[in-house]
């Protein structure tokens, strides 16, 4: 067989033909290795760098993956503040428990809420005393007790009395009826004030022979004399007036006086309450109004704390 020439058209047209071949390989090559990279860039991104994973999720998205998308990013925002909301908690709640025990010792340094239980019910000013202990001015101080309809009754009353009450019912007093006085003197003492019992009547020691005082305690530390009479007339509701109650005043703060001076240096106290149990309102008043109205050299720095008693309370008088 013969082989005829080829003709120039005819190796132009398997050159063409040659040529779209190699074009189409190295598309779908070209589109293949574009895959992988985009495969690439999500396993970037899923790694926690890349924006084009979110671009690419909110172009894909529709409604639905928004709102996908959406609830993650809030679910970590709330997560996130509430981590943090309880870590603020924790240090807030850290902070305001000191807070709290400072209000607690402003209360009562710490103890329990003043006055504290006892028999009968304390009103009016406690936790008061210490400012006027450390003041040189005289000062007066006012409140109540109330017994309601149960008088207090030796024995069967005594285990509601403080420690300290009943170590001065146990010890009894230098004479005359003002025991129960003195009594419940030290117990509004102690129930308002933290007072506590050092020595009773008649074992405080003195230098010199004289006026003595009822009762040494002690508060914040610091010892305290503490002299206790009765604002009371007969009959009971007889009119009591400021003439007799700066009577009273009067012959009781000179015997305060006296008795500071000739106390032994071993019981020596740093100031002297003058306590009146008073009957009534209109005695309260009376010593008030003569209190006020007394010299100050006879008042020296005494405090005056009047008690007004309420309720069954003759057994004081």
């Amino acid at each position: 067989m013969t082989l005829r020439p080829l003709r120039l058209p005819s190796l132009l047209l398997l050159s063409l033909l040659a040529a779209c071949s190699s074009d189409s390989s190295e598309k779908a090559e070209s589109s293949g290795s574009g895959a992988d990279a985009a495969d690439g860039q999500g396993e970037t991104d899923g790694s926690g760098s890349g924006a084009s994973a979110d671009t690419s999720t909110e172009a894909d998205a529709g409604s639905g993956d928004t709102g996908t998308s959406e609830d993650t990013a809030e679910s970590a925002d709330t997560a996130t503040d509430s981590g943090s909301g309880s870590g603020d908690a924790t240090v807030e709640d850290t902070a305001i428990e000191p807070d709290s025990a400072d209000d607690t010792a402003s209360d009562g340094s710490g103890g329990p809420t003043l006055p504290l239980p006892g028999f009968g019910t304390i009103t009016g000013p406690c936790g008061v005393i210490d400012a006027q202990l450390l003041s040189p001015d005289p000062s007066v101080i006012v409140n109540a007790i109330d017994f309601g309809t149960d008088p207090w009754d030796n024995p069967a009353d005594l285990g509601l009395l403080t420690s300290g009450g009943q170590e001065m019912v146990a010890d009894g007093n230098a004479g005359g009826s003002s025991l129960e006085s003195e009594i419940f003197s030290l117990e509004v003492l102690t129930r308002c004030e933290g007072a506590t019992l050092v020595k009773t009547e008649t074992e405080v020691v003195y230098d010199v022979s004289g006026s003595i005082t009822d009762i040494l305690v002690e508060i914040d530390g610091m010892k305290v004399g503490v002299s206790v009479t009765r604002a009371v007339g007969f009959p009971r509701d007889a009119a009591y007036t400021e003439a007799t109650a700066s009577a009273l005043l009067t012959r009781k703060l000179a015997g305060i006086q006296e008795s500071t001076a000739n106390v032994s240096a071993g019981d020596r106290w740093v100031k002297q309450i003058l306590h009146v149990i008073a009957y009534a309102d209109q005695h309260v008043a009376a010593m008030q109004a003569a209190y006020a109205a007394l010299d100050p050299s006879v008042k020296a720095d005494t405090i005056l704390w009047v008690t007004r008693s309420d309720g069954d309370d003759e057994f004081i008088y």
